[in-house]
């Protein structure tokens, strides 16, 4: 006889996200579609407003077409470009880079804290003050708050305040983490989020918003977004395309009501999986103390990768890797983008050992049960 089939819990679904909701998506939407009016308008404002009222802090948000082109308009409106440099890191999603080079800008990769996978604060201070040689100069920051936790924010940004140059928050992973109380995404100059499906927050196809308490800043890049117009088909300063959908922030706004909720069930999630793991070969995540995390993903760091998510797969659990290759590896930028003093070696040792496990608010019970079962028995 054939042995049972084993159901595979994936280890992202965000279909269950809009299943969760369904009934009050599908009427947003139709509620955008009856309106007749698709790019710019009621919903996306209502969601721009909504966002900037839930982060705090006097922020004001700015919808665009997705995360990696919020990074990028945060640039622009910054004035950032050709003939200067952005220091951030290699162990990110390929987005972040890539948006500093679209608007002509030189990368410069530094390295990691092990532990939390963030940009090490000290590599940081160092280059401020002694910049690598031949390099543009350094005119931007942007640290990323990977997995859901936050960076060593602190030294960070008294060293940028230190140089006179802004600090812009890479939040794509960290919807609702908090630093000493106060959300990611309102402790720099802007933030910029991703709104991709799989996300904390996430649209049901491609979104971004960026978000800055700089009301200047705000309008500039809302210009900037729609071919730098302020009044309509007049560009008083180039621009680009970029527009969040109606659609999109009609859905966006039926899932932020949601968030906070998603985000607890979440550290619900990853405390399972502490206790699962207590004691055993493979150690839970670190979590910065004065941090709040949201666990975009649930990494664990193993040097037998391959065998563990072996052995998962075997009891129908399914793992991801984020990222297999840092940014500095990848054949489109090995050998050309400048990497720090520390020469990324801790990234490139994470990127070989780092595993995510499922993490999202729909994960139920008994799914959570059985994951932890196969965590119990690594």
């Amino acid at each position: 006889m054939n042995a049972p089939t084993v159901t595979m819990i994936p280890q992202a679904d965000p279909g269950a996200g809009y299943r969760a909701q369904k009934a009050e998506i599908d009427a947003a939407v139709a509620r955008a579609l009856d309106s007749g009016w698709y790019i710019l308008g009621k919903e996306g404002a209502a969601f721009e407003a909504e966002f900037a009222a839930w982060l705090g802090a006097g922020q004001h948000a700015v919808g665009c077409a997705n995360g990696t082109d919020a990074i990028a308009l945060v640039l622009r409106g910054l004035g950032i470009g050709p003939g200067m440099t952005v220091a951030t890191v290699s162990h990110t999603a390929v987005a972040t880079v890539a948006a500093v080079e679209m608007v002509g800008a030189t990368p410069l990769l530094l390295d990691i804290d092990p532990d939390t996978y963030t940009m090490d604060a000290d590599e940081l201070v160092s280059v401020l003050e002694d910049p690598p040689p031949g390099l543009p100069p350094i005119k931007a920051v942007i640290p990323v708050h990977i997995y859901g936790q936050a960076c060593d924010l602190g030294p960070m940004l008294e060293a940028t305040q230190a140089a006179g140059i802004p600090l812009i928050e890479d939040c794509a992973q960290c919807h609702g983490a908090t630093l000493g109380g106060r959300k990611l995404g309102t402790l720099g100059t802007a933030a910029a989020f991703s709104l991709y499906p799989t996300k904390n927050l996430g649209a049901l196809g491609d979104g971004g918003v960026l978000a800055t308490a700089d009301a200047d800043l705000a309008q500039r890049i809302a210009a900037i977004r729609q071919y730098g117009w302020k009044e309509r088909y007049i560009s008083a300063t180039v621009g680009v395309n970029s527009r969040l959908d109606e659609v999109q922030a009609a859905i966006l706004r039926v899932k932020l009501t949601a968030l906070d909720a998603g985000n607890a069930r979440r550290r619900t999630i990853a405390a399972a999986y502490d206790e699962a793991l207590a004691n055993g070969p493979v150690v839970a995540p670190y979590r910065r103390p004065e941090a709040e995390h949201v666990f975009h993903q649930y990494v664990l760091r193993t040097e037998d990768r391959a065998a563990v998510q072996a052995k998962l797969k075997a009891q129908g659990i399914g793992t991801g890797i984020h990222y297999p290759a840092p940014v500095h590896l990848q054949p489109a930028y090995r050998d050309r983008t400048p990497l720090g003093p520390a020469g990324c070696t801790e990234t490139a040792k994470a990127s070989e050992e780092v595993l995510s496990l499922p993490m999202y608010p729909e994960l139920t019970d008994a799914q959570l049960e059985r994951i932890c079962a196969a965590l119990r028995g690594l």
